[in-house]
Formats: structure tokens, sequence, C-alpha cells
């Protein structure tokens, strides 16, 4: 029995980053990601600190942005290409810092009250990684971060990190095709890992090793030109997933069946990450075609 159709929940526009912030250029990050278009911007890694403030990432012009409804404020500028971010923990060595998967640099943290930016893990024995995407924290300290680079079909060898409070680091996965945004479930026993290039989400129990077992398929979206971006969960363990290749973000409840459709392409075809506003139900989605952050309300079960 197939289940019923997704419901439709409607989107609506946030803020749009001000002309006097655009860049429209040629850069490195575009000619590979980019088929060599000039772009102005490429919004990603939507995540709150700790006073509640939207931070989000602009890619190609290496930047951290602090996000109202009106008014967009540079908190940092380096040379780097940051792509996921999360608020780090309340407690420990990064407190009230952001945490930023960077494709260059590996990953790093920011101070968002001075923009200072510092290393927290560049490489794994001395190599470093492929180019990461996302990241998660979990309730235990640890960090899952992915480590994409340019894998794909046609070499299925992205990898999935955790990153322990004491150093110690596993890897979680080394096949993945095109490992991208990466969600825990409520209860932090399994972990989403967004496969950007043969559209699904993996599921997969989280164990205190490194060992993983019977990984599986949680969620196929509908295959296009581009695959599942960033994850997040909400309080009721539905998982919320960014789709650019056909301009839509998916709400999957803990089944795996999509009951949640949000379709964003009346502003823009390119959303590419999501965030939970402190409420709880506001969802907050960049959209980076457009330079925009959309908004939708999410109901209850």
């Amino acid at each position: 029995m197939w289940p019923a159709p997704p419901r439709e929940l409607q989107v609506r526009l946030f803020s749009r980053i001000p002309e006097a912030l655009r860049r429209l250029r040629r850069s490195t990050w575009a000619d590979h990601n980019r088929f060599g278009q000039p772009v102005d911007s490429f919004l990603e890694g939507p995540a709150f600190d700790s006073a509640g403030q939207l931070h989000v990432v602009d890619i190609p012009n290496g930047r951290i942005l602090r996000v109202g409804p009106v008014n967009w404020h540079v908190v940092a500028e380096y040379d780097g290409w940051p792509n996921g971010m999360k608020a780090g923990p309340a407690q420990g060595a990064h407190a009230d810092a952001m945490l930023v998967a960077d494709y260059r640099h590996g990953l790093l943290s920011l101070d968002p009250a001075t923009g200072a930016m510092a290393p927290v893990l560049e490489t794994v024995m001395s190599e470093g990684f492929m180019g990461l995407n996302d990241l998660v924290l979990a309730k235990d300290g640890s960090i899952l971060f992915t480590d994409q680079g340019q894998t794909g079909l046609q070499n299925p060898a992205g990898r999935v990190w955790r990153l322990w409070p004491d150093g110690r680091i596993d890897k979680l996965i080394g096949n993945g095709p095109s490992p991208n945004g990466v969600a825990l479930n409520k209860a932090q026993t399994h972990a989403y890992v967004a496969m950007t290039r043969s559209c699904e989400i993996w599921r997969f129990a989280l164990r205190p090793d490194a060992i993983v077992g019977k990984a599986q398929c949680f969620h196929r979206i509908p295959a296009g030109t581009s695959g599942p971006d960033g994850m997040t969960v909400d309080a009721h363990d539905r998982l919320f997933i960014a789709n650019p290749g056909h301009g839509q973000v998916w709400g999957v409840n803990a089944k795996g069946h999509c009951i949640f459709r949000l379709d964003c392409t009346a502003f823009g075809t390119h959303p590419t990450n999501v965030a939970f506003a402190p409420d709880g139900t506001t969802l907050l989605i960049t959209e980076s075609g457009t330079g925009s952050v959309l908004a939708a309300e999410i109901p209850p079960p």
C-alpha cells in the first residue's frame, strides 16, 4: 500500500541578501561547482547562535553573515569555503561558538561576537579531508560531519566522521556517494545522511565504538539534477530535507514516509539547507539561487 501524497505547506520570504553585500564575480568555487558562471553569493548552513541570532554562510565569498528581516551583517570573512554550520555546545571548549564545516580548511570554530575563526580539526592522521560539507552535534558532545569532496556515483568514497570531545575520531562511513547533510533522530540512536548523487537518505545506528552495521536507505527523493542537501529534525522526529534539484523541501516522518512538501520555486529553485528557529516550529530555508532566506510554519502532528 502506498502512503498518501504529502501535504503542501506554504513558504514565504523571510529576507534577501542586500545588494550592497552581493559580489557578482567568477571564482574558483564557481568554476568547479557552477560551470564557470559568476555568482554573487551562495547561501548555506543556516544556524542560530546561543543568543538566538540567525547566521548563514556564503560559500564562494568565504563569509559568515548574520541575518535579519532587513539588515544583514558580515560577521567573518576569510580565505575559505564555509558550508555547514551549527551552534556549539553550551559548555566546554566551543561553548557559545559556532562550528563550521569548511571545504578548504576542515572543521573550524567561529566566535560570533568577534568574527574570530580558529581550527578545530584540519586533518586526520596528517591526511587532509576531501572537502567537508555539513555537521551535527550530539548531546554527548561528539560532532558528526560529512566529508563529501567531489565524490558521487562515479567514486562512492565519501566519508562520515565522528569527533569526540577527547579528540578521538571515528570513520563511520567510507563509501558514500556524495555525503552531504547529516542529522540525528531525537533519541540520538541513529544518524541520517543525505547522499546527494544517489538521491538517498541513509540511516544507521550509532554505537559507542566506530562499528556501523546494517546501514540502510531510509528515504529516496525524486531523481534529478541534484539530490538531497541539508537536513534537520524537529521535536516530533520528522526529518526535513532540502532538495535543490527540484526546488523543494520534503518533510519525512520517522517511518520514512514523505508527509510534507514545501515548494520553494516561487522564490527560487535552489533550497540548499534548513534549520528550525528557537520557537521550534518556524523552518528557515536558504535559497541559494537568489540569495534568499525563506520561512515556513510547520504544524504539529
